[in-house]
């Protein structure tokens, strides 16, 4: 029986979400923003509080941290992992978390800006949180469970376990990384430094789910190169990358292969940002599949669209550039099954039905399971993440810290 957890989840989550960790995609350093390491710095201090001896926060902006092992025999080294960063999306200054307290069903308007309002028919997750604790933010920012939830669920672990060390478990290491929003969040992690067989992200939504499949992900840059005229005597002349912009855009289907009108496994091309004049115009793109094969044609697909506008448009010219983000890390998870396993059998533990499911996104675990650490995602708690109707449970916050508990049992058995 072990001892009964005193959670500081609760406690922590409301501290870390008032830190704004928003990323910038459009930025070349690393991390992309310097205040990601406010957290970061606030994470290693109370990790090395509660015993954590060797954390720290990197100059990349990582934060590591181990907690021992209680059994003398070899076990696998575990990590469990969170990203401090919050979404490009929607703001994370001056977030203000408010806790409704049992939840009953009813619209929770958000005061701040009572045009927000999370209703049930909208969230029908919600239908499942009765008699729980929900928190939200004010209604001007998202509240950033993601993935914040995932950051305390892990530090309210660790200190349960640097608190009980009769219980038995092997070495765990612990990494909070910057950037996962932006897709940069494991690219200068020190694998060797970090020292783990397997990981687990902790990023996910219901209450049980288990993702050991995610999208595979490519974005792209279109160039265009439009030609600039005096409006006032452009007759026969001006080719404007305005112009050209809009008609790639109207090409793409409004009804397949685009995030409004797909689920399940279906991929999508989507335009996020575009930037230029007539002269020069800038469109980025991300592509998004459960397949390689279906990235490709997407991509494929995508140039096609380009090529056919631009025969329209004789003196212009363009540039179609696609950068791999991450993998679909089901390929390396399906070569070491007991990654899996165990932690379907710890959400058992926990007292809940696990919910197998692929993600309709990425994780970190996405690229560190081809870096050479199969890494699933199991359950934080968020839900309508990027948003200003962002909400998580309490309740559930505290089930994924039990499952964290169970599982580093587990792989000590």
């Amino acid at each position: 029986m072990l001892p009964p957890i005193q959670h500081s989840v609760l406690e922590r989550f409301l501290r870390y979400v008032q830190i704004d960790t928003q990323s910038d995609p459009h930025s070349k350093t690393f991390p992309s923003t310097e205040k990601q390491k406010d957290l970061g710095r606030v994470l290693a201090q109370e990790l090395q509080a509660i015993g954590a001896s060797d954390a720290h926060l990197d100059e990349h902006g990582y934060v590591y941290a181990t907690i021992p092992a209680t059994v003398d025999k070899p076990v696998p080294v575990i990590c469990f992992c969170s990203h401090m960063d919050t979404s490009p999306d929607s703001s994370g200054t001056h977030v203000k978390p408010i806790i409704h307290s049992n939840y009953d069903g009813r619209d929770l308007v958000l005061p701040d800006d009572p045009t927000v309002v999370i209703r049930l028919k909208d969230h029908p997750n919600l239908a499942e949180q009765m008699g729980n604790d929900i928190v939200t933010a004010s209604g001007l920012t998202l509240l950033g469970a993601d993935n914040k939830a995932g950051v305390a669920e892990i530090m309210d672990a660790a200190q349960y376990l640097l608190q009980h060390p009769e219980i038995p478990h092997g070495k765990i290491r612990i990494l909070f990384t910057p950037d996962e929003e932006v897709g940069r969040g494991v690219e200068k992690v020190d694998l060797q430094k970090l020292g783990a067989d397997f990981g687990y992200t902790i990023d996910g939504e219901n209450l049980g789910a288990f993702e050991d499949e995610t999208f595979s992900a490519d974005a792209a840059t279109l160039t265009l190169h439009g030609v600039s005229a005096h409006p006032g005597f452009a007759k026969g002349k001006m080719e404007s990358a305005l112009k050209i912009a809009g008609d790639v855009l109207a090409r793409l289907p409004k009804d397949r292969l685009t995030p409004e009108a797909v689920a399940g496994r279906d991929g999508f091309i989507h335009p996020v940002s575009m930037e230029g004049i007539a002269e020069k115009l800038v469109i980025h793109f991300i592509i998004r599949d459960f397949t390689d094969e279906g990235l490709a044609a997407h991509e494929a697909f995508l140039h096609q669209v380009v090529e056919e506008v631009m025969q329209n448009y004789p003196n212009s010219r363009f540039e179609l550039q696609f950068h791999e983000q991450y993998r679909n890390m089901k390929k390396v998870l399906d070569q070491h099954p007991q990654v899996s396993e165990f932690a379907l059998e710890a959400i058992r533990r926990a007292g809940i039905e696990p919910i197998p499911s692929s993600v309709r996104g990425g994780t970190d675990g996405s690229r560190l399971s081809y870096m050479g650490l199969p890494c699933p995602n199991i359950f934080a708690g968020e839900h309508a993440f990027h948003s200003k109707q962002e909400w998580v449970s309490v309740q559930d916050m505290e089930k994924a810290v039990e499952t964290i508990v169970h599982l580093a049992m587990i792989w000590a058995e």
